[in-house]
């Protein structure tokens, strides 16, 4: 196959490629038992879906009067996400697929999602994902996280590709937001069904309602190979 002529692909990680949110709401949920005491839902975690861990993490400070700094809760949220992120990450069958398919092509890809790099970099090395994604963006290295068009622009900087030329596969509102700021396609699959009449979606070029129950690399593929 071959996608149009200068197409890059700009992947968000969590609930995108791989299902990540429920190894974050136990992260979250220990990390908010600890400091506030509080009890901590999954309804509550779908309120943050597609925001950046930073911001997450902000928010909770300065609603919980929470004592230690953004830093440290960062870091204290990591080391548990990722202590269960390394027993088991489930990516996706038929975005792996879609993956292999564009390496295979010479697709330009990337990764720009809102995790810090350490868990970005540990997650494609323990699913193996690495292997064909070796560029990547974190929200911790741009000024502003998503709806901010920041982290997809500077991954488009890195491809080398002009915003208009990359296509972004998106689970949340807040990165669709992101990527129709920055000028790009996108591909929507909600991870968070309920989510999928959001306006940030209605933009999106093809939007998989179902999410990944629906999801396809073909389908997909089909979009990226015309213009």
């Amino acid at each position: 196959m071959s996608t149009s002529s200068g197409t890059s692909v700009i992947f968000d990680l969590d609930g995108t490629l791989v299902d990540s949110e429920p190894n974050y709401y136990e992260a979250s949920r220990a990390l908010l038992a600890e400091f506030t005491g509080r009890e901590y839902t999954w309804a509550d975690n779908e309120q943050y879906v597609g925001i950046s861990s930073h911001e997450t993490l902000a928010v909770w400070k300065k609603e919980y009067g929470i004592e230690a700094s953004v830093p440290e809760l960062l870091a204290d949220l990591d080391r548990r996400y990722l202590a269960l992120a390394r027993a088991d990450t489930h990516v996706y069958p038929e975005m792996r697929k879609l993956v292999e398919r564009l390496h295979d092509a010479g697709v330009p890809m990337a990764v720009a999602s809102g995790s810090s790099r350490a868990a970005i970099e540990a997650i494609l090395s323990g699913t193996g994902l690495d292997a064909q994604l070796t560029t990547l963006v974190s929200a911790e290295e741009v000024p502003h996280g998503k709806p901010a068009p920041d982290v997809f622009l500077a991954a488009a900087d890195l491809l080398g590709a002009a915003p208009a030329d990359c296509v972004v596969f998106e689970d949340a509102a807040p990165g669709a937001r992101a990527a129709h700021a920055a000028g790009m396609r996108c591909i929507a699959i909600p991870y968070v069904s309920a989510h999928a009449d959001d306006p940030a979606f209605a933009a999106a070029e093809l939007l998989f309602r179902g999410g990944h129950a629906e999801f396809t690399a073909q389908a997909a593929l089909d979009v990226l190979t015309r213009r």
